[in-house]
């Protein structure tokens, strides 16, 4: 009985003690943080700062602290952040309110590392010597770790576990200076954004460039990794003592380099004053290149200068006709880098409209802008369906852009899932153009979503710009809902018009007198009657001017050379027109050319470049009733198809042999409009 009494006192004993050790233990990381806030202000309308855009907010709540985990977090009190690695972030609370949706944020200022920093020059710090920012981002709470000790330079005594501050980090000009950390702090845990906003507005700045370029320079603080700072009894080393930290760099060195290097040229400072600037001069602004033409014809006869000239590949002295284009598409980005915000850009238009050409000459500019100190420093990437052997390959490529490292596609898609979703003090701002995105298009579309919501996370910093010759293919391909939440900003290019045809030729042609005047006109609208695409316009061009030379050739090359004229254009015309493909299709059967007529409504009805031959046979059955034509089964589809894919009209998917059958076009449209235009049924057909 005593025994039995002894084993039930131990059992009570055992279960005491481990009740009371559940109750102490510490919430695991993978469990919601307790979160209290504590009392709040009056409600205040905020300025338009970058986070409040990127939240959509105007009035908000400020509240004094945040409990989190029963650890009170005060307005301005340092914190340590979760991070990917195992090194946390650092940071600052500057804001906590709560908005009229009723959602409690924190805003975090970031105190950077000098390996975290984007700064234009390197900076020698100490290990332990953290630079205050402007970056700022939006944090939970269940991200903060914990309370970190900061100090000024004065105050600190080499203590692990603790930091000090004494130079600031300017994010949009990336130069660093002096701040004096108690002045910064009147009052314990209490930020002074007096002298916050004196540091950072755009005034400052200008004093600090003026200053720069006069050359007002002081020595940099020589503080390497290995020093090992005061000692613990509160006596300040001499390699702290007697140091001058770094005031701001100069950027003379950088403003002659690029002068050296031909790219000193004066960009706009904003969208409106880049407006302003094209308007007046009637040219896009041209940035240098690596594939700028050469505008020097001595040497060359007028025959090799326009034939150079007159290359699809050669890059302009400047983008006629798309100043409108060029400068809308440079303020809406050069707003975004401004502002430190994520935005999508969704540019369509046909083939041959100069889309990519203009964005390409815009990020020029906005890079030459950056490298300036007019811009925040940004990294440019650019992706092209053509150049992916499947669609998924764009998560690899991305990521590999923005870190370096290989990862498979499937890999890399949720490595950016997560880099886009969670804020960081390393990040700068990401431009990416996804040219082509037509063959991006997937069956659950996820790619095009991804890349198009990316941009609308919190921390992502992500400005996508979409090229695709469809104008509505995010409502085609996403659900209307989600396409229009994702609030894209969209222009379009239209087909060139022979006046700006003409005005395009022209400008290559400057100082080059190969061409009679009536001949450029003619060829202008030729070209802008089937298509209005400009590379085609050059492409006739050239072949005219290897015409002409070729006759002078065989000439004996006489003093006189001979000029490019309307009868050569029409010649070069037909002969362009006159290929093996618009003989095969004017020579084709009825159904074939009804099949081809079918398979090109299809494409611009779907809005991508291949489409099931179950879709094709339905369009075909339906022109063939609307014209009186017999309609063919499905079998006789299927010949059809395979008969136009020997003679390399189409291509089709060799896998599957039925309804689900990819098909997609091998030729132009531009050659199937005018194979089909002298038949007076097809013209109908093809028009309906």
């Amino acid at each position: 009985m005593a025994a039995v009494t002894q084993k039930n006192k131990i059992a009570r004993r055992l279960s005491k003690a481990t009740k009371t050790k559940r109750t102490k233990r510490k919430p695991a990381d993978d469990e919601p943080a307790v979160v209290e806030w504590g009392q709040s202000a009056a409600a205040v309308a905020t300025p338009a700062r970058r986070v409040t855009r990127q939240s959509g907010m105007t009035n908000k709540t400020l509240y004094q602290s945040v409990i989190v985990n029963g650890v009170e977090y005060a307005r301005g009190q340092a914190v340590m952040v979760k991070s990917n690695s195992d090194e946390p972030y650092y940071a600052i609370i500057f804001k906590l309110w709560e908005n009229e949706q009723g959602v409690k944020q924190i805003v975090a200022r970031w105190l950077l590392r000098a390996s975290e920093m984007f700064a234009k020059q390197k900076v020698d710090a100490h290990a332990q010597e953290l630079f205050y920012s402007n970056a700022d981002d939006l944090i939970t709470p269940d991200m903060i770790m914990g309370p970190l000790k900061v100090m000024s330079f004065k105050e600190f005594t080499g203590d692990k576990e603790s930091r000090f501050c004494r130079r600031f980090f300017e994010e949009h000009s990336a130069q660093v200076g002096d701040v004096d950390w108690q002045k910064l702090y009147v009052e314990k845990q209490l930020l002074d954004e007096q002298t916050d906003e004196r540091l950072f507005t755009s005034e400052s700045r200008k004093a600090r460039k003026a200053s720069g370029r006069k050359g007002e320079k002081r020595q940099r603080a020589e503080i390497s990794d290995d020093d090992s700072g005061p000692s613990d009894s509160g006596e300040e080393g001499d390699d702290y003592e007697d140091e001058e930290p770094d005031a701001g760099k100069s950027r003379e060195d950088a403003s002659s380099s690029r002068a050296d290097t031909g790219q000193s040229r004066k960009n706009p400072q904003s969208g409106e004053d880049a407006s302003k600037d094209i308007k007046d001069t009637g040219q896009t602004p041209a940035a240098s290149g690596s594939r700028r033409q050469d505008t020097d014809i001595s040497g060359l006869t007028i025959y090799e200068a326009a034939r150079s000239r007159l290359h699809v590949s050669a890059v302009p002295d400047s983008l006629p006709c798309r100043e409108d284009e060029f400068s809308e598409i440079y303020s809406h980005l050069h707003a975004a880098l401004e502002e430190r915000t994520s935005m999508c850009m969704y540019i369509s238009g046909v083939p041959g409209t100069g889309k990519t050409a203009t964005v390409l000459e815009v990020m020029r500019a906005l890079q030459e802008s950056a490298g300036s100190g007019e811009l925040p420093e940004f990294q440019f990437v650019e992706l092209n369906g053509m150049k992916m052997t499947e669609p998924a390959q764009a998560y690899a490529q991305l990521w590999q852009a923005i870190t370096g490292e290989r990862a498979t596609a499937k890999h890399a898609a949720q490595l950016l899932e997560r880099h886009f979703s969670t804020p960081s003090p390393r990040r700068h701002t990401y431009v990416v153009l996804v040219d082509e995105l037509d063959l991006l298009v997937t069956k659950s579309q996820s790619i095009m979503y991804n890349f198009f919501d990316w941009p609308h996370r919190p921390h992502a910093r992500l400005i996508v710009v979409a090229i695709a010759n469809t104008m509505d293919l995010p409502e085609r391909m996403l659900h209307h809902k989600v396409s229009s939440r994702l609030g894209l900003t969209r222009i379009n290019f239209q087909p060139y018009a022979h006046q700006q045809l003409m005005a395009i030729v022209q400008s290559r042609l400057n100082g080059c007198l190969a061409f009679d005047a009536d001949a450029v006109e003619l060829c202008a609208r030729k070209i802008s009657a089937v298509s209005g695409d400009a590379r085609r316009a050059l492409d006739v061009c050239r072949r005219a001017v290897e015409l002409v030379e070729l006759q002078w050739r065989h000439d004996g090359q006489p003093a006189d050379m001979p000029l490019v004229t309307m009868m050569v254009i029409d010649r070069a015309v037909k002969e362009m027109y006159a290929s093996g493909v618009v003989s095969f299709i004017q020579n084709a059967s009825v159904q074939q050319k009804v099949f081809l007529v079918a398979l090109r409504a299809a494409i611009r009805k779907a809005g991508v470049p291949e489409v099931a031959l179950g879709d094709v046979a339905f369009v075909h059955r339906q022109l063939c009733q609307m014209h009186q034509l017999q309609a063919p089964s499905y079998d006789q589809v299927a010949r059809l198809c395979a008969q136009l894919g020997a003679a390399r009209c189409v291509l089709a998917e060799s896998s599957i042999m039925d309804v689900r059958q990819q098909v997609r076009l091998a030729v132009g449209d531009d050659d199937i409009t005018v194979a089909l235009r002298p038949d007076p049924l097809f013209a109908k057909i093809a028009t309906s």
